[in-house]
């Protein structure tokens, strides 16, 4: 039950948080991002089984790869792509965080 709440609080409150706090003139449309930002995980339906509760996401699924990841951070430098990509990394840390809990 731990790593469940501390998992989805990462998905779900604190990308709230970041939003509101360090994007409060666009908070809104910045957490829609985030939310967004979930579809990465659609990668899973690539898997057999589709989940395993005890599966590290990192480096296994496609676009949860250290290449992928390469792409999220060249991301950062490009204006139109920044919040998106920050998201997408905050993505792969809660991810990561999951992995060893």
């Amino acid at each position: 039950m731990l790593k469940f709440t501390i998992h989805y609080s990462f998905h779900f409150f604190v990308p709230l948080l970041i939003a509101y706090f360090f994007f409060k003139d666009k908070w809104k449309k910045v957490y829609l991002i985030f939310l967004l930002s979930m579809l990465v995980d659609l990668d899973h339906l690539l898997a057999t089984p589709i989940f395993a509760e005890n599966r590290c996401s990192i480096n296994f699924h496609p676009l949860h790869t250290y290449i992928a990841m390469l792409f999220y951070v060249a991301g950062l430098f490009f204006k139109k792509t920044r919040i998106l990509c920050i998201a997408l990394l905050f993505h792969m840390l809660t991810d990561l965080i999951d992995c060893y809990l």
